[in-house]
């Protein structure tokens, strides 16, 4: 074990990565180092996803197993969503543990792991809480810090946190606040130094990217910000937006996607079901008219537009007809890329009222009806693509086979598709690639 070095694991979405690197990089500021083993470390840090039960038993579970190995004089931190809300059910279930930092004041860090060893001095071994009643909103970000996370050529950046929609089956709000937009000026900055560094793909994220500048007084937030971004920055090849919020995509955004190249023809628009009465009781957009209407303007407007969503089956009262109009929705839309999740019940939310009567099995069955019905629209959908050229940004080799790996525009990093590339491409590179075959979710090609 060696003194000032953390070791640092991170769970749950990219948001949260982005929260852990931000924590990274305020620990090396103070003259820490990382290490990727544990055993060397003397100050342990989880940064834990509370947002559905596997999430919260997944953070549970790492934190018990640092606990099982931990030494006199190493700390143990339970960071992050699961810490905010569920704070004592962390202090019971793995009692090793020695702070408790919420995902709203992750910028606390520093000052936390010197208060825990002053009472570590004093012979005071109780918990330290750092969950401050004030911090109803997420903190601001401290100076210095890029709200980044950065992997090979491309880097997520944090545009907002927190959530202000009604969703009834989403605990967000409770762990993360309502909507605080980071200022425009400090994320141009903070993409200026990444495209500097040799960042060719910038992700914009956030709970709901499309309410970005709501609370500072913007309207049409995001394609403002997206138009400034493209004028700043005419070296960076792609731009990817995520997380679009039904019912808030303007025609103003389409049209910047549609007229900067920059910008990627891929939207994700996760939304939820597509029946109007289990939307409602999601108290989500349930104007099935607007949707239709919107994806197909999208789709005039932005030439080779991929569209991925997000599905959640079994939600309380959800009948079989309801779920096949779901089904219907899926034939008629066509969807490029599709995710699904079963219901998870979760205390707090406005959906606690109706509880969890559909069944585990119910859930399971609909989820792979519907993910055996997706994948052979996807796969049509890919197969339309054999004989076509896409670019496609090199993410890794395998010399054995003689091929790379990477992503086209079809495809955000951790959640959709590769290709398949046989040839050489440098890491990094951006390519042309003549697609010769398709599976349900990947792509193969040569290089062009």
């Amino acid at each position: 074990m060696k003194e000032n070095t953390f070791h640092l694991v991170s769970l749950g979405c990219a948001k949260n990565t982005v929260d852990s690197d931000s924590m990274a990089q305020l620990l090396l500021a103070d003259g820490y180092s990382a290490s990727e083993d544990p055993a060397l470390a003397d100050v342990l840090i989880v940064n834990t996803c509370g947002f559905i039960d596997s999430a919260r038993a997944e953070s549970i579970e790492v934190l018990q197993e640092l606990a099982a190995e931990k030494e006199d004089g190493q700390l143990l931190i339970a960071a992050g969503c699961l810490s905010q809300r569920f704070s004592e059910m962390v202090a019971e279930q793995v009692p090793a543990v020695d702070g408790i930092l919420g995902t709203r004041r992750w910028m606390d860090i520093v000052s936390v792991i010197k208060k825990l060893r002053k009472m570590r001095n004093n012979y005071r071994p109780e918990i330290l809480y750092h969950l401050p009643e004030n911090a109803k909103k997420i903190g601001a970000d401290p100076d210095g810090v890029i709200r980044s996370n950065v992997f090979g050529s491309s880097a997520y950046l944090k545009i907002a946190d927190g959530c202000r929609r009604p969703c009834a089956f989403c605990s967000i709000p409770l762990i993360k606040g309502t909507l605080v937009s980071r200022p425009k000026e400090a994320i141009l900055e903070e993409a200026r130094i990444l495209v500097e560094n040799g960042i060719r793909e910038l992700i914009l994220i956030a709970q709901d990217t499309t309410d970005y500048g709501h609370d500072l007084g913007m309207k049409e937030g995001l394609a403002i910000l997206l138009e400034e971004l493209t004028d700043l920055l005419p070296d960076l090849d792609w731009i990817r937006v995520m997380y679009a919020y039904p019912g808030y995509i303007t025609d103003r955004l389409i049209d910047v996607m549609a007229e900067r190249p920059q910008i990627l023809p891929y939207l994700d628009i996760p939304l939820q079901h597509a029946d109007p009465e289990t939307l409602k009781r999601m108290k989500r957009p349930a104007n099935m008219d607007w949707v239709r209407e919107t994806l197909v303007k999208m789709r005039e407007r932005i030439p080779n537009l991929t569209i991925r969503t997000t599905f959640i089956v079994g939600y309380p009262d959800e009948t079989e007809e309801e779920f096949q109009a779901l089904l219907d929705f899926l034939e008629e839309t066509r969807f490029d890329r599709v995710g699904a999740f079963t219901f998870s019940f979760e205390p707090g939310t406005t959906s606690e009222p109706l509880g969890d009567p559909i069944s585990e099995e119910t859930k399971t069955e609909r989820w792979e009806r519907l993910m055996e019905f997706q994948q052979n629209i996807s796969l049509q959908i890919n197969q339309s693509y054999v004989g076509k050229t896409l670019d496609v940004l090199i993410e890794g080799y395998d010399e054995e086979q003689n091929i790379v790996i990477g992503r086209s525009y079809r495809d955000a990093p951790e959640i959709d598709g590769l290709v398949f590339v046989e040839g050489k491409a440098e890491i990094g590179d951006i390519v042309p690639v003549r697609i010769t075959g398709a599976m349900a979710y990947d792509l193969t090609g040569v290089l062009t």
